[in-house]
């Protein structure tokens, strides 16, 4: 059973360590990030699961780890292992900071639920919502954006279930699979939304929001 799920973007920039010099630009939606996996945990699930997108499906249990690496940080999460993609790698960094030691799943797909189960679903949203954007701009961008933000603030499931995952491709969209699951997994419960963040710093967009789900 899904009692709750979080949203939160993955951009590395949000942990301070690859940040370095420029930690505070994003401390605003960090710490809607913090707040909102507070809230998650506050649900009191027996499992978190955090869903994001990779390379390939994979559902991997508490013992897989992410690396930063690649962003030249000496910076470890999760378990022993380095296999975790980035979107799962910034989840279980946010679950560290919130001090979360229980049992978890991390999965690029849609997995499997037994037991009170808490979202932790990690999604960027388009890539090209202006021309200093990492994929320059697309005029489509902002309104594909602006109805996934409306979806996440009033509990619409079923649009989230219905995203155009061919259009979120060419939009650049990191989030659009992880959405995508979070609308079919709650399609037939009762939400109770809160957003916390929607902005596009430097062009990208990035939400932030919770789920009560009954």
């Amino acid at each position: 059973m899904i009692v709750a799920a979080a949203v939160c973007p993955h951009p590395p920039m949000l942990v301070p360590e690859v940040a370095s010099g420029a930690a505070d630009d994003l401390a605003d939606l960090r710490q809607a990030c913090d707040d909102a996996v507070d809230a998650l945990l506050a649900s009191e699930p027996e499992r978190v699961v955090i869903v994001g997108s990779g390379s390939l499906d994979m559902d991997r249990d508490e013992t897989a780890g992410g690396t930063f690496a690649d962003f030249g940080v000496d910076l470890h999460v999760g378990g022993h292992s380095t296999e975790l993609p980035l979107s799962l790698t910034v989840g279980a960094w946010l679950l560290a900071r919130a001090g979360w030691v229980g049992p978890r799943t991390y999965s690029t797909g849609r997995p499997d639920i037994d037991g009170r189960v808490a979202l932790l679903v990690m999604a960027d949203g388009s890539a090209k919502r202006t021309t200093e954007a990492p994929g320059y701009f697309d005029e489509r961008a902002i309104a594909f954006d602006t109805a996934i933000a409306q979806a996440l603030e009033t509990g619409d499931a079923g649009a989230l279930a219905a995203i155009d995952q061919d259009l979120a491709v060419e939009l650049w969209v990191a989030g659009a699979r992880p959405l995508a699951t979070l609308g079919e997994m709650t399609k037939d419960a009762t939400i109770t939304a809160q957003m916390r963040a929607n902005v596009a710093p430097l062009g990208v967009g990035y939400w932030v929001a919770n789920w009560s789900v009954s």
